[in-house]
């Protein structure tokens, strides 16, 4: 080879080396910027996970969302465990934070939760779903977008099968206007697959302890939408639901039932809570709750009445679109 030859040569293969660096260096800084933005959206979010008594359920859950790529803080809110749950917790995870109550309340536990974090935003989960890695990083990053959103409700996959929770079909097809909203617009969500701005949450009064579970997520809902707020469905958003075992259907069902005839005698007008009242009632006949469920509803009507505060008129609207 002749030298002229050989110093291009060289010269190009220094030329190709410095690309190839300038190449990395470009590559690796795009690379440590998107971790310095999840790290970032990491900082305002914090998971409050709602259990009692399923130990094993809630270990699956934490394991999951403990070594996925990007970990959020997490709380786990223990309504009054008898199956040695706290002991778990603080024995495998003591990077989780918890917060023991004296007694079951219910889903009024995430009151508390709610209370003892400061992030601005909380994803919601219970002890038998968790998030999907890269869903809590995106929810911040759309909530800082909508500062007039509220709450965004994720996408919910079940089972080892990953079936999409046929909620979530109807959340799709939702008929309300939905302009400047990440996805359909809403007059309801999901609890345990939420993502809730803290500030909203606490303005709302956070979830009715009367209520304790089944449905409880409807009246907060309602609420919200009455202050001005908005809920929107984000399928992009993943939670998983591994359906708990240990779980007394009958009487999940008579709680939802009560708490939806409640609802309608709290928050909406008196002819349209007496006709979905009649809706719910029939419902809950193919369910085999109806007797019971209405039973439960009448004693606890008194008090009901006397929260008494009917939605104003553009939230009743987007009810009677939603439930015809």
């Amino acid at each position: 080879m002749k030298v002229n030859d050989a110093v291009r040569a060289g010269m190009q293969q220094r030329v190709h080396e410095v690309k190839n660096d300038a190449a990395n260096e470009v590559a690796d800084e795009a690379a440590n910027e998107a971790t310095r933005a999840v790290a970032s959206a990491m900082q305002h979010i914090t998971v409050v996970i709602l259990t009692y008594n399923r130990a094993a359920e809630l270990q699956r859950t934490l394991e999951r969302m403990l070594f996925a790529a990007s970990v959020p803080r997490i709380v786990v809110v223990d309504n009054a465990s008898s199956d040695g749950t706290a002991q778990m917790l603080r024995a495998r995870f003591p990077q989780v934070g918890l917060l023991s109550l004296p007694a079951n309340i219910g889903a009024a536990a995430r009151n508390a939760g709610a209370a003892a974090v400061d992030t601005d935003y909380i994803a919601f989960s219970d002890d038998d779903t968790w998030w999907a890695d890269g869903s809590l990083e995106r929810a911040v990053a759309l909530m800082e977008n909508h500062p007039d959103v509220a709450v965004l409700c994720a996408r919910v996959l079940v089972g080892e099968e990953e079936r999409e929770d046929p909620t979530c079909t109807a959340m799709a097809a939702s008929p309300l206007p939905a302009q400047g909203l990440p996805g359909p617009a809403l007059l309801g969500f999901l609890a345990g697959a939420s993502v809730m701005r803290r500030a909203a949450f606490l303005e709302a009064g956070g979830y009715e302890p009367r209520f304790f579970i089944g449905g409880e997520e409807g009246l907060l809902a309602l609420d919200l939408v009455a202050r001005g707020w908005r809920i929107a469905y984000v399928p992009e958003l993943t939670v998983h639901h591994h359906p708990s075992s240990l779980r007394d259907s009958v009487t999940r069902k008579r709680c939802l039932l009560r708490n939806a005839l409640w609802i309608c005698w709290m928050r909406l007008p008196f002819a349209l809570a007496l006709r979905e009242s009649l809706r719910l009632l029939r419902d809950g006949g193919r369910d085999g709750v109806m007797w019971s469920g209405l039973r439960v509803a009448l004693g606890g009507l008194p008090w009901a009445l006397r929260r008494r505060r009917v939605v104003p008129r553009d939230v009743v609207l987007q009810y009677r679109r939603l439930h015809g």
